[in-house]
């Protein structure tokens, strides 16, 4: 995975509602990606929102992507937004082990969202955030998306892969896919804390 430096500072012409909220933070849609990766990871309260990242400086991978890709877009840039499914360690993910660990688990099947341009994956998320740790692997699973697409498919197609994965794993120990799914949402509790504490 490549950061924001791997993008081209193409300076930003006239657009639309997402290119004329970035004109007075950015010049250049690296620029852009940069200022975006800088905030702080969270969930929105409305992932739907375009703007929603800027307007309560802070995003997910999900709405941080979402809304860099609206951005592209406008911008007539060839940068695509991809929906990955990764085993989520805490090699990975740095903050998610001590969940994990708790629920006896090494590993969880995790969403991703990052953007693709020539045959590199941009992630301004997980570079930013945890810079610590080691880049994903592989992924059982990638698909190019829209970004209206981020909330209710992503959701879909993730409980897809987490129920065969607990089928495959006979079981996990008889959990069901709301208790995997709540452990998951302890993971990504986590994530938020260990944003919001300096380094």
């Amino acid at each position: 995975m490549y950061s924001w430096e791997a993008l081209d500072p193409i300076p930003l012409k006239r657009g639309g509602v997402v290119t004329t909220a970035f004109l007075g933070i950015a010049p250049d849609f690296r620029a852009a990606a940069q200022y975006v990766c800088g905030l702080p990871y969270g969930r929105n309260s409305n992932a739907g929102d375009p703007l929603i990242v800027l307007t309560e400086q802070r995003g997910t991978c999900s709405t941080k992507h979402a809304l860099l890709r609206r951005l592209a877009i406008e911008q007539e840039l060839n940068l695509l937004l991809v929906l990955g499914i990764f085993e989520m360690t805490e090699r990975n993910t740095p903050g998610v082990g001590a969940v994990l660990q708790r629920y006896g688990l090494t590993g969880l099947i995790e969403a991703h969202c990052y953007l693709r341009t020539a045959g590199k994956r941009i992630d301004v998320t997980k570079a930013c955030l945890q810079s610590r740790g080691e880049p994903i692997g592989s992924f059982l699973h990638e698909e190019e998306i829209e970004p209206n697409q981020i909330t209710d498919y992503k959701n879909e197609v993730h409980r897809k892969f987490l129920k065969q994965w607990i089928a495959d794993s006979g079981g996990l120990a008889g959990r069901s896919l709301a208790e995997v799914w709540e452990i998951r949402e302890e993971c990504i509790a986590k994530l938020s804390e260990s944003s919001e504490t300096p380094d």
